[in-house]
């Protein structure tokens, strides 16, 4: 398992357990996290599960695809270098640890 921590908007935390395997937009969704709201269920066909990576892990995770890239373009106040969509990481040992932080909404 991997602990990623889900930092909404107000600054409340959500630390929670996540299998390998899974996506960190799934992680959020399975455990009640507010804020990730995933539309379309994972299928990078929206941007509702938009998060801004925490600085010290953007290095750490893969890179964005082009899909991905072109969703972030429908997503609200993006960050060229922090901003991901959920849906997109896929959870290793290797993220325990991972923080991101909820925008104030999703459109």
């Amino acid at each position: 398992m991997a602990l990623i921590t889900y930092v909404e908007y107000s600054g409340k935390r959500h630390d929670v357990q996540v299998k390998p395997g899974k996506t960190v937009m799934e992680g959020a969704r399975d455990n009640g996290v507010p804020g990730i709201d995933a539309d379309c269920g994972g299928a990078c066909a929206c941007s509702t599960c938009h998060v801004y990576v925490a600085e010290e892990w953007v290095d750490r995770i893969p890179q964005k695809d082009a899909m991905e890239e072109d969703m972030l373009d429908f997503a609200y106040k993006t960050d060229p270098k922090l901003s991901r969509l959920t849906c997109q990481i896929k959870v290793t040992e290797a993220l325990d640890g991972l923080v991101v932080n909820i925008p104030e909404k999703q459109i």
